[in-house]
């Protein structure tokens, strides 16, 4: 840039830019809105910067920078599951779409892996994995416990004691963490998730948080405990949560719209012609919307408009 540069008022905001630019890369976390409002001020700048000069080169920098602030605005977009143009009301999801991918990977792992084939201990290991999937220990209360499982809490927990999946410390019965308080939670180990190398999930403290966040919304969501939803109709729906697109509609398009039947099934320890009764049981609960269905062998259907924040972001 010229030192002699006029008018004022443009060098200065050329100066600026730079600077604007330097500091957004000693960020420690980028920020894509930032980004794409840089690149927008880039534009304006270098357009008037070559109307002065009348710099051909200067106007196909211009060029850059606009497509440049647009691709970054998509970006956002894409990873916040949102419009990029801003039509119809934005949703602010509790999952970017990268950890919405760990999410189904955690899931795909515990309905191959769960050691035990029942509904309640299906929901107790995705929980109790999302706690320890980063050291292979994690803390737990009784109220967790009691959220998730109710009544069956201490058999589950004693069951998979028993198969080895789980370890309580030595002084600690399943009994006794039913008790415990956040102030004292109990630390439980999973010895299948302790750190080997590679690691079983590859993600951070943050994600793995965020993660474990999310699946408690889902299954403590107030009109599923209102509708006393048992164990196979919350991993209904999480897994419905995490397989829906940003719109709400379940799995992929076209021939193949919807979540394969058996797959579904597996995941809840249910049998397939069973999913339908837990199906009915989320539209009651204003879970899924009435279009869902079970035809074909596939689960088709959309998220209600008030759980669109905790979808996964196909």
């Amino acid at each position: 840039m010229p030192d002699d540069l006029q008018p004022d008022v443009l060098r200065m905001e050329l100066i600026e830019l730079g600077d604007a630019f330097r500091a957004y890369q000693r960020r420690p976390e980028p920020d894509l809105a930032v980004l794409a409002e840089l690149h927008d001020r880039k534009a304006r700048a270098f357009t008037a910067w070559a109307a002065v000069t009348d710099d051909a080169s200067l106007r196909e920098e211009a060029e850059r920078a606009e497509t440049a602030a647009r691709t970054t605005r998509e970006m956002n977009a894409n990873r916040l599951g949102v419009t990029a143009d801003g039509d119809g009301p934005a949703v602010e999801r509790l999952l970017t779409r990268a950890q919405a991918v760990h999410g189904r990977t955690v899931l795909e792992h515990v309905r191959v892996h769960a050691p035990l084939p029942d509904a309640e201990a299906r929901l107790a290991v995705l929980m109790l994995t999302l706690r320890a999937a980063r050291a292979g220990t994690g803390n737990v209360t009784g109220q967790d416990l009691l959220g998730w499982l109710q009544g069956d809490a201490e058999r589950v927990l004693q069951q998979l004691v028993d198969v080895g999946w789980l370890r309580l410390p030595e002084d600690v019965s399943a009994d006794d963490a039913l008790t415990s308080r956040p102030e004292e939670p109990t630390q439980v180990t999973v010895p299948t998730l302790l750190p080997v190398e590679p690691r079983l999930f590859c993600f951070g403290k943050v994600t793995r948080a965020r993660l474990s966040g999310w699946a408690q919304k889902v299954v403590g969501d107030r009109k599923l405990r209102k509708k006393k939803a048992g164990a196979a109709t919350r991993l209904l729906a999480v897994y419905t949560a995490a397989h829906s697109r940003p719109d709400g509609r379940l799995g992929s398009t076209g021939e193949d719209a919807g979540l394969a039947l058996d797959v579904v099934a597996s995941f809840c320890a249910v049998r397939p012609e069973e999913v339908a009764e837990h199906t009915a049981l989320l539209v009651a609960a204003g879970w899924l919307t009435e279009e869902s269905d079970t035809a074909g062998g596939r689960l088709r259907g959309r998220l209600a408009e008030r759980v669109l924040p905790l979808s996964g972001l196909l």
